[in-house]
């Protein structure tokens, strides 16, 4: 079982992604669990804050590293209790690096993990350096919170698992399993607006089709991601 321990002000914002299509069926299976910790539940004063103004001055606010730690510190306990004395921290960020299929992978495979969602202007450096063992980053661009990045690699991490998909090979072809790019798809009708399937696939030569696929696969990672062609395998 992947568990999964999420640091969120905002918990619901993943409750539509837990309970429908392939994701439910990874929890409704048991293959993944989730727990959600709130900073607000580490704190005692009465306005429960998170944040602060940074030092130096400038716009917007940073999250308190003492909640945090808290929350962090409190997964950890959940995770040692399953076995898992060492889980992997991971913040969400736009200072982190770019995440590739190969770290969901090994993250998929792993006994748990703690995702930690950042908010505002973003986390006090000291919790960074501190607790934080990977910064991940799913694009050259900014949103507000880190609920929306931390769903796109937790869907990436359960598709993974072990049963969740109906057709195991299915993740396979994927794009960047192999490095490059999938190949082009098609389904019916035969003719779609004066566009025709391409006659290989109707042909039923599997060795014909794969090695077409494969073909078609190159060439469109040749022109959209040409720096993937280095490493594809």
């Amino acid at each position: 079982m992947l568990r999964l321990d999420i640091i969120t002000l905002f918990p619901e914002l993943f409750s539509a992604w837990m309970t429908n299509g392939i994701n439910r069926r990874a929890f409704d299976l048991g293959l993944a669990d989730a727990v959600f910790w709130s900073p607000r539940d580490f704190v005692t004063d009465t306005y429960r804050r998170v944040d602060d103004r940074p030092y130096g001055g400038g716009p917007g606010m940073v999250m308190l590293p003492a909640p945090l730690a808290a929350a962090i510190t409190a997964a950890k306990a959940r995770q040692a209790l399953h076995g898992n004395a060492n889980p992997a921290v991971i913040y969400l960020s736009a200072q982190g690096t770019p995440v590739q299929h190969a770290a969901i992978q090994t993250a998929s495979q792993s006994r748990g993990l703690i995702v930690l969602c950042g908010r505002y202007e973003g986390v006090d450096q000291r919790l960074i350096d501190t607790y934080v063992t990977q910064q991940w980053c799913v694009g050259d661009f900014v949103v507000s919170g880190g609920e929306l990045p931390a769903l796109m690699v937790l869907d990436a991490m359960l598709r993974l698992l072990p049963g969740v998909l109906n057709d195991a090979a299915s993740a396979k072809e994927d794009s960047f399993y192999s490095g490059g790019l999938d190949h082009p798809h098609f389904t019916r009708p035969e003719v779609f607006e004066g566009v025709a399937v391409p006659t290989v696939l109707l042909s039923g030569d599997h060795a014909k089709i794969a090695s077409w696929r494969a073909q078609q696969a190159a060439i469109l990672t040749q022109k959209v991601r040409p720096d993937l062609l280095k490493q594809a395998k």
